[in-house]
């Protein structure tokens, strides 16, 4: 259930509101606005006597049941666009935001390089791994806390924020102790105790679709984040498993439109993985300005042939250079459109 109070509800009026909430066996979740607080009630209880109370409470406006099995994240429950700012940058607001960076941290020059390179390309945001999810258990699987101490030094050295992943629930306080943004990668989309983990940790999350995923099943592993109390949420689209082998992955380019239609949270293309060919992500990072996105997640490296992981998604720092220069003119498109949508809600 959703319930809005009258503008300029009194404290009394929102405390008595949860409070009967809490007697018919819900739990309660608030947004405070300037003027305004929206509450949500989820669990499992008599919805009709619930609402048909509720109404009739002082201070309460409407009263209604959300549809979608995704309470929180649905825009049934805020109509307004979550926007996430990160040292700066504000991710889902009107800012087109790019994150880049290698796929693994390999050493401090490699790290410090590539963070100089894209921070002078425009990023906003540095992506590495120190900890990598390998197909294989003889791969390279990341510096571990070695390279969340470089990704810090990168941090200090170009005042970019760090976005790295996140796999297990026992290393979220070390990973939020480095990070700016933690990623919980596709193969743990559906890992319910670091979604549940994560959901008490107050850094904004980026959370990847799994492979074989539905946009439903993204946006219930989001609401198991923001039901556990973190609504900070990015949404990543970065190539599902098809029949198709042309490409690593397939991009359903489609998913940011659907998700810009049911949620409020910001959604974020990931064209690396979802191509696998750095030939192909300048064309789709294009494609994803223009259908909505709120920004890109993009493999840089110095040298992609001598790269420990993903060499070959990763564009040179030149072609990410070039490629940022690109997309100017759709991001400049993109900012018009989002000021005409603001201005028409208004």
């Amino acid at each position: 259930m959703i319930i809005s109070m009258r503008p300029h509800a009194t404290r009394e009026e929102i405390d008595r509101v949860c409070e009967r909430i809490r007697e018919f066996g819900y739990k309660v979740h608030s947004i405070e606005g300037e003027e305004r607080v929206v509450i949500g009630a989820v669990g499992m209880g008599d919805v009709t006597a619930c609402l048909e109370s509720l109404e009739a409470t002082p201070g309460v406006e409407t009263a209604m049941r959300i549809s979608a099995p995704y309470k929180f994240v649905s825009k049934e429950f805020k109509k307004e666009r979550t926007r996430i700012r990160v040292n700066g940058a504000e991710i889902g607001g009107d800012e087109f935001v790019v994150m880049a960076g290698p796929c693994s941290v390999e050493n401090e020059k490699q790290i410090l390089d590539t963070a100089e390179g894209v921070a002078a390309a425009g990023a906003k945001v540095l992506r590495g791994g120190a900890f990598k999810p390998r197909t294989s258990p003889y791969d390279f699987q990341g510096l571990a806390l070695e390279g969340l101490k470089l990704l810090a030094k990168a941090r200090q050295a170009t005042g970019l924020a760090i976005v790295t992943e996140i796999m297990s629930e026992g290393d979220v306080d070390t990973v939020a102790e480095y990070a700016d943004i933690m990623q919980v990668g596709a193969r743990n989309m559906q890992n319910f105790a670091l979604l549940k983990a994560l959901g008490k940790c107050r850094r904004p999350i980026l959370l990847k679709r799994g492979m074989s995923s539905t946009i439903k099943e993204l946006l219930m592993s989001a609401e198991y984040i923001t039901a556990h109390g973190n609504p900070n949420i990015m949404l990543c689209e970065r190539g599902i498993r098809t029949f198709e082998t042309a490409t690593r992955n397939t991009c359903d380019i489609t998913a940011v439109a659907v998700l810009n239609e049911l949620t409020h949270l910001p959604v974020i293309l990931d064209p690396s993985h979802a191509t696998g060919k750095q030939s192909l992500v300048p064309a789709l990072a294009r494609a994803a300005v223009a259908i909505g996105a709120d920004g890109l997640i993009v493999e840089v490296h110095p040298c992609p042939e001598k790269a420990m992981s993903d060499g070959a998604q990763s564009l040179r720092l030149e072609r990410f250079h070039s490629m940022m220069q690109e997309l100017e003119p759709y991001i400049k498109l993109w900012k018009e459109s989002r000021l005409t949508a603001a201005a028409a809600t208004a």
